[in-house]
Parts: C-alpha cells; structure tokens; sequence
C-alpha cells in the first residue's frame, strides 16, 4: 500500500481503553481452503495492530455466500483468496467494486508478489502473498480499518 492522505488518521480513542470498549471490525475471509482461511485468521489474530480494536470474521467458501455477506453490510475488510477456484479473488474484487455501493476495503491474497498488476486491474485496495507474513497482514488489515473509519474511499 502507498501513502495515501489520511494514512495516518487513527481509530477512535475508544479502541485504545479497555476490551470491553474497544470497536469490533469485521473481517471478511473468503476462500474454499480451509487452511487459507485458518492462516488468514491466525495472522491477523483477534485484535487490530497495537490493539486498537477488536477483531471477528465471517468466511465464505463460495461466491454466493461472499456476495450475500456483502450485500447485507458491516464488512469493514474483505480478504479474497487470489487462488480461489472456480472464481478468483480479483474477478471478485472488481465486480464488488462496480456492483456495491458502500463495498468494504478489499485485500487480495496472492500466490506470486509479481501478481500484484493484476490486483491493481482487480481495484483491490491492498494485497498479501501468501503464505502470509503476520506482522505485514496484521500491519495492512489495520491500515485499511484505519482508512474506513476516517471515512477514506476505497479505490473504485
């Protein structure tokens, strides 16, 4: 992810007191392997970087689930497997894009870092290769939060 203005915009000050106050985000994880979404889920956690919210997920591991998910809102991050079969992360990324009108920030696993251009045409607004690294799903989850609670567009 480059700098973007308003990257530095923080979460409400409420995410940094105690548990019981902190914001809870959703995190959509779509992929029909099992060990892609427990990875994905083991990366970030339950909690945002420097604990500045609370974490859950939704997984789907088919198209109509993700878009009913989607569809019925409060997906705050959306991280599409790029390998997915029979329909991949970026196919999907760019229909959410063009279909829903407030569509989550959307991360793109991706099996190859040279793969990153097709994640730009994808409109994806981040991406990871995977098998993950923690501390940089961890840091690019929390980023994109960030963006959505200051109110920053996702890429369209």
């Amino acid at each position: 992810m480059g700098e973007q203005a308003g990257a530095g915009a923080s979460l409400p000050s409420s995410a940094m007191s105690s548990p019981e106050a902190a914001p809870t985000y959703t995190v959509l994880v779509y992929s029909q392997r099992d060990k892609v979404r427990a990875d994905v889920r083991t990366a970030l956690g339950r909690r945002l970087r420097g604990g500045q919210g609370l974490l859950e997920y939704v997984e789907c591991t088919d198209v109509d689930a993700l878009l009913l998910a989607v569809d019925g809102g409060g997906i705050d991050v959306a991280i599409l497997d790029g390998e997915a079969q029979p329909t991949g992360g970026m196919g999907i990324s760019r229909q959410l894009k063009y279909e829903i009108t407030d569509c989550p920030s959307i991360c793109v696993l991706l099996a190859r870092a040279d793969d990153r251009w097709l994640a730009t045409w994808s409109l994806a607004d981040a991406t990871l290769v995977y098998p993950l690294d923690a501390l940089t799903a961890a840091g690019t989850v929390t980023e994109l939060v960030r963006e959505r609670a200051a109110g920053i567009p996702v890429r369209r």
